[in-house]
């Protein structure tokens, strides 16, 4: 049996860390081949070359697609979307893979998605059906969901949610969260491999893992919301904090300026382009308290059941568990839910956290229902309109 030919396509550090599994499980396959095609911020120094750590892993990388021309305003932007558009067209077209595999929701994978569309490449999408309305990430996902074949979202309200989409639920499978499945197998770092790791002596349950991304919404000024947050932080001397810089969103390159200047000269905090996905997962199991507006935030934390302070409208619309405090993006707000997440009663309460994203053997469901479907015959034909009405 000839193997299928799957395009994995990786943009963000983010995005990869919950891939890895996926693909290495892929690699083992006897029925199909991952060729995995990395693109956007891993390629960029300004993002901290992330394409490292796929190496490191010993990921073998097909192709390298660098799409990061314009800058990050928001016209940069759409110029990025046009040209990821054209340069995954010609890739796709020279040599079509028998079907392209995606993670998410952002502007460069909604790129590939559309290239692949138009070429007639089936696209197979992991989370979509979420609903994440301060951010642009929140149309891009439904449009990946209504240009893709297969599917695999992350939990029960999710695939439901991509069943009323018009998506057939035989094409549709809860497979769980790759980040809970990342947390559940990874092993990770005990406190002091981890401060020697990253040159920053922690104190046990004695800092804070902050990740805060632009809200890519017209009424938000990422700037602002980060001097907030940043002001927050300076009311609380005792905490040490621990910063994974913002993403390749309109806004991210200020933001990140910010940070900068805010830790020089500061012994109690340290800001990261990338940690990577073991050093993450390691500082978030040990952190008193995860700060920001990252989808780590709302949906990996759970599993762990760490407090955390999820910061203005980015992931407004997620389902929200018993570790995590909203607010609003200013000062005031963002310093009085971080003081009520370090209490003693409300620890004990997140610790009680139920996650929603366990499926079992994530990566393996994954891989086991591509090895099925890639091969039947209706992989390939166009997609029929689910009409929850008529059933």
């Amino acid at each position: 049996m000839q193997k299928k030919r799957l395009a994995v396509v990786t943009a963000t550090r983010a995005e990869y860390g919950l891939l890895r599994r996926v693909i290495e499980t892929l690699l083992k396959s006897d029925k199909i081949l991952p060729e995995v095609i990395v693109t956007g911020a891993h390629l960029s120094p300004l993002y901290g070359n992330t394409v490292e750590e796929i190496e490191k892993d010993g990921i073998p990388i097909a192709h390298r697609v660098d799409i990061l021309k314009f800058g990050s305003g928001r016209v940069e932007t759409a110029q990025t979307v046009a040209f990821t558009i054209q340069k995954f067209t010609e890739l796709f077209a020279s040599n079509p893979p028998d079907g392209c595999l995606v993670l998410g929701d952002r502007y460069e994978i909604f790129a590939v998605g559309a290239a692949t569309a138009m070429l007639q490449i089936p696209l197979v999408h992991i989370s979509g059906g979420d609903v994440t309305l301060g951010a642009a990430d929140e149309w891009f996902r439904h449009c990946l969901t209504k240009m893709a074949k297969l599917h695999f979202p992350s939990c029960e309200e999710y695939a439901q949610r991509v069943i009323r989409m018009g998506e057939q639920p035989q094409w549709v499978f809860n497979v769980g969260g790759l980040g809970d499945e990342n947390i559940r197998k990874l092993s990770r770092m005990p406190l002091k491999e981890l401060s020697d790791s990253i040159g920053f002596p922690l104190q046990e349950k004695g800092f804070g893992l902050v990740t805060f991304h632009p809200e890519t919404v017209p009424s938000a000024s990422p700037l602002e919301q980060m001097e907030e947050l940043l002001w927050a932080m300076e009311q609380l001397p005792q905490l040490q904090w621990v910063i994974t810089k913002a993403n390749a969103d309109a806004g991210g390159q200020e933001i990140n300026q910010r940070i900068d200047q805010w830790c020089a000269g500061r012994t109690n905090a340290k800001a990261f382009t990338s940690l990577g996905v073991v050093r993450y997962l390691s500082a978030m199991e040990q952190a008193a308290v995860v700060v920001g507006n990252s989808s780590s935030g709302v949906v990996e934390t759970p599993t762990f059941g760490v407090p955390t302070v999820n910061i203005g409208d980015r992931q407004r619309g997620r389902i929200l568990c018993d570790n995590v405090l909203c607010c609003p993006p200013e000062g005031q707000a963002i310093l009085q839910k971080i003081q009520m997440a370090l209490s003693a009663e409300f620890a004990q309460k997140a610790a009680a956290t139920q996650s929603p994203y366990n499926g079992g053997d994530t990566a393996k469901k994954i891989c086991a229902i591509l090895e099925e479907k890639m091969f039947c015959k209706e992989f390939t034909q166009p997609k029929k309109f689910y009409d929850v009405r008529e059933q």
